[in-house]
């Protein structure tokens, strides 16, 4: 159904890119939907609503919602008769951060051999898989998310020999790796783009998005992730060209068929050396709405980044990513996991849907942040927000759908900090987000330093950071409103926090090089390395390990259905895993106050609290996992 003035509100939200953009933008505000879905207003005819909201929004708003909703009639499926049992339904993913996990050879950067190192330490914690973030050849403006060369190996990180040395050794251990693919944009020294430059009429100029104009206006008024113009000028052929990201990482115009091309070719390419799959970076940007229109002001102001409505869902983006799979994937039966941010629940329903042969799941970021917060944003995390997200999702998908469970990565602050800024639950919380992420309905992503409880770093001066984005977003600021308060929102959300090397021991640079490591730790975190984490038997590594011992042994856990208990009860997390006759209770504590537990007499097979102090009485933050005796009704 077209989405017009003669529609209603309810049409509008029934819609579900609808839906998911309205349930984004009153997250944004920090306001409930049922402004929206009461019967008064969802009665509404939408051109009543434009002409209420012309003063603030103006016509073209609603035309840009119009125009969005349009491009994309498609409605998720209720169901799959037939889900398959595919293996990544059932592993769980440890991503690692190359540049910060283990250099082997002295010069502070973290390399292939370095990971061969400690292919022992992953398989005994348990993990099925293993993500690289990129370890392609890069310039490293933004830690080889700028790719220079598809086909080689970054010079720090070793040889292709080398990769496939570490291909060898994660097969013969069981194991499965995928890779980041990073085809949204490419670095500005790659060879495409050099062509493109040199030769403007030639084949490569149309690999990118090159505009005339002004040199001191930008061809329109979209802004950079990493701040600024989301543009940059070439004089010398007096054109614009865009970048989303950094000046450095040009976007790739995926509309030309060529690029396609060039994005299947690498992908068999790499699958024909044997990866399992891909993570594929910012993925749903790659199909821009045509002519690149001005982002509508109205939005920019509210998302805090203009001319996110034309690229963000594009108007061929399902059509890409079919043929993708078609041409690359599915011959291999490769894996493949997408980031997507702003995607809602209802957009990664069509985005990971089994039936529509697109990706096999989605990263949605919609609980990483609570309500009305940004990621640099000062707060507490509140734990109630994450439990109200989880229900709404797992309630929400069907048999065609598959979620995966996260809250760490390469681009984000450690939860545990986010939860409790001062970390005085530091051991706690992390085996308590641990026990939910392993218990939960989906596949889990674990990052690197999770297993040891990691916490955000005390970092005291923008000398210390390498982020990118962080050091723009200071300097940006700092012209503005003063150097303190850009250090203030900076620290909060700096990506640097999980990029810090990984704390394999005590002592000089935590073990993990010989040489200056390439973004230091701030203090010598004693007593949290895995290294002594190891000799302690209730530390958050032998956590972990128990945890993902009892997640193989129990099907129920990447089986069974989900049922919520009490979802009613606030800080009260419970919830059932049911397969084939086996019943497990999970219960946990959100709060830093004492609960009243389910009267129980089940098994108690893990539990966050070494020996609690009471049968009735949940502590701060406890967290169970118990073996139903007998199954409850």
């Amino acid at each position: 159904m077209k989405i017009d003035d003669k529609s209603r509100v309810k049409d509008l939200y029934m819609h579900p890119v609808g839906r998911d953009v309205i349930d984004k933008i009153f997250l944004q505000m920090d306001r409930s939907v049922r402004w929206v879905t009461n019967p008064a207003v969802a009665q509404l005819r939408l051109g009543t609503l434009k002409r209420l909201t012309a003063k603030r929004l103006g016509a073209d708003f609603w035309e840009s919602v119009y125009w969005l909703l349009n491009s994309h009639p498609d409605r998720p499926s209720d169901g799959n008769p037939d889900p398959s049992d595919s293996w990544w339904k059932e592993a769980v993913f440890y991503q690692i951060y190359p540049r910060s996990f283990m250099d082997s050879n002295g010069d502070g950067i973290g390399d292939l051999n370095g990971i061969i190192s400690k292919l022992d330490y992953l398989q005994t914690l348990g993990v099925d898989a293993l993500w690289l973030s990129p370890i392609y050849d890069s310039p490293n403006d933004d830690n080889g998310y700028d790719i220079r060369d598809y086909r080689k190996i970054m010079d720090e990180m070793g040889t292709l020999d080398d990769f496939d040395r570490l291909l060898a050794d994660v097969h013969a251990r069981g194991m499965r790796l995928i890779m980041d693919l990073v085809v949204n944009h490419a670095s500005d020294e790659h060879a495409w783009f050099r062509q493109a430059l040199e030769d403007p009429e030639g084949p490569y100029s149309q690999y990118y998005f090159f505009r005339e104009g002004s040199p001191e206006t930008p061809p329109n008024n979209w802004v950079s992730f990493f701040s600024g113009p989301a543009w940059r000028r070439f004089p010398e052929q007096e054109r614009w060209a865009l970048r989303l990201f950094s000046a450095k990482q040009m976007d790739l115009n995926w509309d030309h068929a060529a690029v396609r091309g060039e994005v299947a070719d690498l992908v068999r390419w790499w699958l024909d050396r044997g990866v399992d799959g891909f993570r594929l970076d910012v993925i749903n940007y790659i199909s821009k709405r045509e002519g690149l229109p001005n982002g509508n002001a109205a939005i920019g102001e509210l998302m805090t980044f203009y001319g996110i409505e034309n690229y963000f869902y594009g108007p061929r983006l399902h059509e890409y990513l079919r043929e993708l799979r078609t041409e690359a994937f599915d011959p291999y039966s490769a894996f493949s996991v997408g980031e997507t941010p702003g995607i809602g629940l209802e957009m990664g329903r069509l985005l990971a849907g089994q039936d529509r042969r697109e990706l096999d799941l989605v990263f949605n970021f919609d609980h990483l942040e609570t309500p009305g917060k940004v990621r640099y944003d000062h707060y507490r995390y509140n734990l109630n927000y994450l439990k109200d997200y989880y229900i709404k999702y797992q309630t929400r998908l069907t048999s065609n759908e598959w979620m995966s469970i996260f809250w760490e990565n390469h681009d984000n602050p450690r939860m545990i900090s986010k939860v409790e800024p001062n970390n005085r639950y530091r051991d706690r919380l992390g085996k308590l987000l641990l026990t939910l992420q392993l218990t939960l309905r989906g596949t889990p992503f674990l990052y690197q330093g999770q297993e040891l409880g990691e916490i955000n770093q005390p970092f005291k001066s923008i000398r210390q950071l390498r982020d990118v984005e962080a050091l723009n977003r200071y300097h940006e600021i700092k012209e503005t409103q003063g150097s303190r308060r850009a250090w203030r929102q900076v620290i909060a959300g700096t990506r640097d926090h999980a990029r810090v090397p990984m704390h394999w021991q005590e002592g000089l640079h935590g073990g993990f090089t010989s040489g200056r490591p390439w973004i230091e730790r701030p203090v010598d975190d004693r007593g949290w390395s895995a290294a002594e984490q190891e000799a302690q038997d209730d530390s958050v590594l032998w956590f972990t390990r128990r945890m993902l011992a009892i997640r193989r042994q129990y099907r129920p856990l990447h089986k069974g259905t989900l049922t919520f208990f009490q979802s009613w009860r606030p800080h009260y997390l419970a919830y059932y895993r049911d397969y084939d006759g086996i019943r497990l209770f999970i219960e946990i504590n959100l709060s830093d106050r004492p609960l009243l537990k389910r009267p129980v007499n089940d098994k108690l097979l893990i539990s966050n609290i070494r020996k609690s102090s009471s049968r009735s009485v949940m502590e701060p933050y406890e967290a169970s996992v118990y073996l139903c005796r007998q199954r409850r009704s």
